[in-house]
């Protein structure tokens, strides 16, 4: 629903960081994967016990909030962007952000390199996209200051779980597209859902010492879609030929499925 500029209502969110959020792409003016988005924000919220009792009612009747959502998209329109949707026990704000990645950096591939900071794989919240999103931003900060684009961490046993702001998907010398098993410690990306459900890769226990055996490395998200890695660690990917058919194919279903 429409909702004017007001306070933020101080709650457990506010706090304690007992949170969620969304960023979801806009292309040609419609919300992409809006109804994935929505239910992993779902899922979210029963683990976190919110309730949403005040912002979601309209005359006393709990409001949908896809509804909610695209009746302030048609408030808010916009021909390729992003919004994010931010929900807690007592609020819940929807703003306009800008579509960060362009043609430059898809052409040229990001630059990633490990993290000293380990992912905590037994932490309900890694699997949140929750308001306790410090060590990514703190992370992805300091790798800007060494030139890097995406710090990619590891878990408790060494074993590659996620970028700061992105899931990772290696291709192995045989063409097969694998990305680190969710039990790893990572965030279950929509654009990754929307690649497992295509067949478009599988999930398995990837560490450092099995990048030697890849040729190719991409990033996903929801703003950037399918991004080329052209270095990770040291290692520089040059062949981009399955990483293209993956991009291509990616678009195809944004297309379709917003």
């Amino acid at each position: 629903m429409e909702r004017k500029e007001e306070m933020l209502r101080p709650d457990d969110g506010f706090y304690f960081g007992l949170g969620l959020f969304e960023t979801v792409a806009v292309e040609q003016g419609r919300p992409l994967f809006l109804k994935e988005h929505l239910e992993r924000l779902t899922r979210g919220m029963k683990l976190l016990g919110i309730r949403q009792r005040d912002p979601l009612r309209e005359n006393g009747a709990a409001a949908d909030l896809e509804h909610t959502v695209r009746k302030w998209l048609s408030g808010h329109p916009m021909e390729r962007g992003a919004f994010k949707l931010v929900v807690t026990e007592e609020n819940l704000i929807l703003r306009e952000r800008k579509h960060t990645y362009g043609p430059d950096q898809y052409s040229r591939g990001l630059k990633a390199d490990f993290s000293q900071v380990r992912r905590n794989s037994t932490s309900p919240l890694t699997y949140l996209k929750s308001l306790n999103y410090g060590d990514c931003i703190l992370e992805k900060r300091k790798a800007r200051e060494h030139g890097v684009d995406e710090p990619v961490f590891l878990n408790e046993r060494g074993e590659i779980c996620e970028g700061a702001v992105s899931n990772l998907f290696f291709v192995r010398g045989d063409g097969r597209v694998v990305t680190p098993r969710l039990e790893c410690g990572l965030l279950p990306g929509v654009v990754r859902r929307i690649l497992l459900e295509h067949g478009a890769a599988r999930e398995t226990v990837i560490r450092p010492e099995d990048l030697k055996e890849m040729k190719e490395a991409f990033l996903t998200n929801s703003l950037m879609g399918v991004m080329p890695v052209r270095e990770l660690a040291g290692i520089v990917y040059r062949e981009r030929e399955v990483t293209g058919r993956i991009m291509a194919a990616y678009r195809k279903w944004a297309g379709s499925r917003a």
